[in-house]
């Protein structure tokens, strides 16, 4: 005979102060923005992670919170809102936290009151333009990923003469030194005659110098290099070393998916903002006034007399008549009797 004790009711009912739910400490902590994953993997393996002073041996360690979790010593902050930031990243500054080199890096330009962020992959010293931050491991992951198929939109200044096939080949997808490339959206807005010309190219993978390394395919040499957009997200007329905070309405929009695929709802599309009207354009055309026309109404009699008349000045007056016959007589020429 068995002693079954009675089953509570609410036995299957999640509790109201029941714990988070479990997940992988390299996925939690790269929502509370210490890297992505896998450099949270790394420092793992290499005995930087810790729990209530215990190193963590295994990124398969599931936690539901990050109390007591340390990082190189430093207590790990509960993850924040996720959000992302634009910035406008000038020239000479290296997409790191650390240059062995001892180069200016991005993040010693940030202001002091920015939390601690990930780069959304990275720009070379000598690229300027968009680079995206956020604070969520996870989501810069995923912006990452070529299957996201967003856009990475570049303005390019570039010194020599294309290939015309090679150009075509570089449309289609092409393989140099062993790297397959997709195929680009590539536009050259200058004349193939001049050495100096101005080009947009749009890639969806951003390896290592790939703009760099197609255009040098077809036989131009980089000068200047810029993105304007990565996907959704355009650099506009922000200034170099600018950083805007990305709306958290207007982020959820644009990265519907990411949000859909943890289980949470995002708005259908970016909510519109209201702009004034901007007085910039195209001039209105202001009517034409015809000079002659007008000269002619102003001498036509009958208007004159309508005038007159209105006036309460009658046109046959004798003072009127005098004018006139005045105005009428002619000189009589010299000589002539």
């Amino acid at each position: 005979m068995t002693d079954e004790s009675p089953r509570p009711e609410n036995q299957g009912a999640e509790p109201e102060n029941a714990p988070h739910k479990e997940e992988r400490i390299a996925k939690m902590l790269a929502r509370a923005g210490v890297g992505s994953r896998r450099a949270i993997e790394r420092m793992i393996e290499a005995g930087m992670v810790k729990q209530r002073g215990v190193v963590i041996t295994t990124p398969a360690t599931l936690i539901s919170s990050v109390d007591g979790i340390t990082v190189d010593g430093m207590a790990v902050k509960p993850p924040a809102p996720t959000t992302i930031w634009k910035y406008h990243k000038p020239a000479g500054r290296v997409t790191t936290y650390y240059d062995p080199d001892g180069r200016p890096t991005v993040f010693e330009a940030l202001p002091a009151n920015m939390p601690r962020v990930l780069s959304v992959g990275r720009l070379d010293l000598n690229t300027e333009g968009l680079l995206l931050l956020t604070n969520d491991g996870e989501l810069a992951r995923w912006l990452e990923l070529p299957a996201t198929g967003w856009l990475r939109s570049y303005k390019v200044r570039c010194h020599g003469y294309f290939d015309r096939d090679r150009l075509a080949e570089i449309k289609r997808g092409v393989t140099i030194d062993g790297v397959k490339y997709r195929g680009v959206q590539i536009d050259i807005n200058e004349s193939r005659e001049k050495s100096n010309i101005w080009l947009t190219i749009g890639i969806r993978e951003g390896k290592n110098r790939e703009v760099r390394k197609l255009l040098e395919y077809i036989g131009l040499k980089v000068t200047r290099l810029i993105r304007l957009s990565y996907g959704p997200f355009e650099l506009g007329e922000m200034k170099r070393g600018e950083i805007l905070e990305v709306p958290v309405r207007e982020m959820r929009a644009l990265c519907a998916d990411y949000f859909t695929d943890k289980g949470e709802e995002a708005p259908e599309s970016a909510p519109q903002k209201d702009r004034p009207k901007s007085r910039s354009g195209w001039a209105r055309a202001k009517p034409k006034i015809n000079r002659r026309r007008l000269n002619k109404k102003k001498s036509d009699p009958k208007r004159r007399e309508a005038r007159d008349a209105a006036a309460g000045t009658s046109s046959g007056s004798p003072a009127r008549r005098k004018s006139s016959g005045a105005k009428a007589a002619k000189p009589r020429p010299k000589g002539r009797k």
